[in-house]
C-alpha cells in the first residue's frame, strides 16, 4: 500500500494541551508547528506551580474521572491516558514524581515548575517541532490547505492539513489566557457558551464585625452546597470566602447564581464531632459561651466572630440554637469572584459542537482541546491532567488515523 504523504499541522496555543498533543504526534508522519501569541510557551503552566505544583492526583482512575464534568471525549481521554500514564511519561523525560501526603503528584523535591517545563520544551525539540512564537490567531479556518495568521502584526499563511485550537479558557490573561477566540467560533456558527469563573472565591456581603477578621483562615471546617461536602481551611476575605472547599463548590453554586440573586451555602464549623457531641459539651460547662467556643471547642475567634455574625444575642446563648449554628452555619452566596483571578472556567467550546475525537463538526480538519472547552474538575492536578490526557488522546488518534 501506498503510504500517505506526510501532513502539516498547525497547533494553536501554547499551554498544556497544546504542548503534550505536540509530543505526542508522530514526526514521521506530520510537520508540526506550534503558533504561540506570546514571547514563550507554557506560561499558564507556570502559574499552576505557584501554589504548590500539583502535576495530577494518585488516586484510583475511575474514582478520579468522577471529579470531571465535560464531555465523553474527555472523559474517554482521561481513561486512555491516565494519571500513571501522566507519571510515566514525565519520567521518561526526565521528570520524576512523588505522592504528597494529600494523595495529590508532585515533581521530586528539588525539581522547580520551570524545570519540569524546560523538560517538555526539550522533548518538543526532539521531535524537530516548529515553534513560531509572537504570532496571532484572528478568526481563520483551513482555506486551499493554509491558515492566515499575523506574525508580529504582518498577515503571514502557514500550510495546513489539520488545525488543532487550544486556545485556553477565560481566566489569568496576562498569561495570553484572555477567551478573545470565542466571538470568532460563535460568528462561524459553532455551539459556545459564555466563560464564567470556576475553582475561585465567593462572594459574600460581610457584615461590620467580620471586617477585623479578612484575611484569616478557619481550619478544619466543612462547605456544604446539596449534596455536595467539602472538608478543608476557609480564609475570610473583603469580598468574600476562598479556599479549597470555596473553590471545589463554586463549580455548582456557579450555575444556580446563573438564575439566582443568591445561594446558601452552610459550614460544618466542627466536623469532626456530631451535633449531639457538641450540644453535650455546651450543655455540661458553667464557662461564658465565648470562652468555651474557644477552650471545649477550639474555635478560633474568626470562627466565633462568624457564629456571631450568623446570630442574635439570644440565639448565641441559647445551647440548642447555638449548637445547631456550629454545625450548619448559613452563608449566603451573591457571585462569584472575577473571572481572571479565577482558577479555572467553564463555557467555551460546548459537547455538541465537537465528534468524540475533539474536531468541529461544521469543519473538519479542525479540533478543539484544553480549556477552551466547556468542562470542570477540582483543582489538585485535576485541571493538568485533563488537559495532558486530551492532548496525548487527540495525538494518538491523529497518528492512528494517518496510517489507516
Amino acid at each position: 500500500m501506498k503510504s500517505k504523504s506526510k501532513e502539516a499541522i498547525v497547533i494553536i496555543g501554547g499551554g498544556p494541551a497544546a504542548m503534550m498533543l505536540a509530543c505526542t504526534l508522530d514526526p514521521i508522519l506530520f510537520d508540526v508547528t506550534i503558533v504561540e501569541k506570546g514571547k514563550a510557551i507554557g506560561r499558564k503552566f507556570l502559574v499552576a506551580g505557584k501554589g504548590g505544583f500539583n502535576l495530577t492526583h494518585s488516586e484510583d482512575i475511575d474514582k478520579m474521572i468522577e471529579k470531571y464534568e465535560g464531555p465523553k471525549s474527555l472523559l474517554d481521554s482521561l481513561s486512555s491516558f491516565t494519571n500513571n500514564d501522566f507519571r510515566h511519561w514525565l519520567s521518561s523525560i526526565g521528570i520524576e514524581t512523588y505522592i504528597g501526603s494529600s494523595k495529590r503528584v508532585f515533581p521530586v523535591k528539588g525539581i522547580k515548575p520551570i524545570a519540569v517545563l524546560r523538560a517538555i520544551k526539550k522533548e518538543i525539540e526532539r521531535k524537530g517541532i516548529t515553534l513560531l512564537k509572537e504570532t496571532l490567531w484572528y478568526g481563520s479556518f483551513i482555506e486551499n490547505s493554509s491558515i492566515q495568521l499575523l506574525h508580529k502584526e504582518k498577515k503571514i499563511s502557514l500550510k495546513a492539513d489539520k488545525v488543532i485550537f487550544a486556545l485556553g479558557g477565560g481566566s489569568w490573561k496576562i498569561t495570553g489566557s484572555d477567551g478573545c477566540w470565542l466571538p470568532h467560533f460563535k460568528k462561524n456558527n459553532v455551539a459556545t457558551l459564555p466563560f464564567r469563573p470556576s475553582n475561585c472565591a465567593m462572594c459574600i456581603n460581610w457584615p461590620e464585625n467580620m471586617k477585623v477578621h479578612f484575611g484569616k483562615p478557619i481550619k478544619n471546617i466543612a462547605l456544604t452546597y446539596n449534596d455536595t461536602y467539602i472538608k478543608g481551611e476557609m480564609i475570610v476575605t473583603k469580598h468574600g470566602i476562598e479556599g479549597s472547599p470555596a473553590y471545589a463548590l463554586s463549580y455548582y453554586v456557579g450555575n444556580e447564581l446563573e438564575s439566582k440573586k443568591s445561594i446558601t451555602v452552610f459550614v460544618d464549623l466542627k466536623p469532626s464531632l456530631s451535633l449531639e457531641k457538641v450540644n453535650s459539651i455546651l450543655s455540661k460547662s458553667y464557662k461564658k459561651i465565648s470562652k468555651l467556643l474557644r477552650d471545649e471547642l477550639s474555635l478560633s475567634s474568626t470562627a466565633v466572630a462568624l457564629i456571631k455574625s450568623a446570630t442574635t444575642r439570644e440565639e448565641f446563648n441559647d445551647v440548642k440554637l447555638l449548637t445547631h449554628c456550629i454545625k450548619k452555619l448559613p452563608l449566603s452566596i451573591i457571585g462569584l469572584e472575577k473571572i481572571d483571578n479565577a482558577i479555572s472556567t467553564v463555557g467555551g467550546i460546548k459537547s455538541t459542537a465537537m465528534d468524540k475525537h475533539f474536531e468541529l463538526i461544521n469543519f473538519p480538519n479542525h479540533y478543539t482541546i484544553g480549556e477552551m472547552i466547556n468542562w470542570n474538575a477540582p483543582t489538585g492536578g485535576y485541571l493538568l491532567q485533563g488537559c495532558f490526557s486530551m492532548g496525548y488522546t487527540l495525538g494518538k488518534y491523529l497518528n492512528k488515523e494517518h496510517q489507516i
